[in-house]
């Protein structure tokens, strides 16, 4: 359980992350918050992140679905009053 926990931070981390950097591209014309180089960071950002985007959603969702952790919670559906 502890990888997925790892797995899951640092993709949400690199994902907010390179959303940020875009967000600054597209409105200040600046290249976004300063990002500490590294080799862990250089592939959470060049190899991740752009293949995370490129994967379609339904495929993101099964793998998702597959992991555990709170984002396989369930939620009641409830009837229209």
């Amino acid at each position: 359980m502890k990888f997925f926990f790892w797995l899951r931070t640092n993709a949400e981390h690199y994902l907010l992350e390179a959303a940020q950097v875009d967000m600054a591209k597209k409105y200040r014309g600046g290249s976004g918050p300063l990002q500490p180089k590294s080799a862990s960071a250089f592939f959470w950002r060049r190899v991740f992140v752009p293949v995370y985007r490129l994967v379609p959603w339904s495929v993101r969702g099964r793998i998702m679905r597959a992991m555990p952790g709170s984002h396989r919670r369930s939620w009641e559906r409830r009837e229209p009053k």
